[in-house]
């Protein structure tokens, strides 16, 4: 047997029957790029019927890693992220 052939421990099989999703529109409201270092970050606000989002798009190497934020998450997302700026600056280095 060949290891894609084993049945699933979850009880499916690994290709369903089922048809794919139906492709859900997105608006997309703004766009801005940094890069730094090797990495290419894309923060993409954007918008379908469920409500505004902020995808984070990590580009290395030509692979992409994303990462979604509802809009009501934004604030609590940027103040942690104020606290991690504040922190980084502060905290001493292991090589200091």
């Amino acid at each position: 047997m060949i290891s894609n052939e084993r049945p699933s421990p979850f009880g499916h099989r690994p290709y369903s029957d089922r048809p794919p999703k139906p492709r859900v529109e997105e608006d997309t409201l703004k766009t801005e790029t940094i890069q730094i270092e090797r990495k290419t970050f894309i923060f993409t606000l954007k918008e379908n019927p469920r409500g505004r989002f902020l995808r984070i798009s990590e580009v290395v190497n030509g692979r992409r890693d994303n990462v979604i934020i509802p809009a009501t998450g934004l604030e609590d997302f940027l103040k942690i992220a104020e606290e991690m700026v504040t922190a980084a600056a502060e905290i001493p280095g292991k090589d200091q």
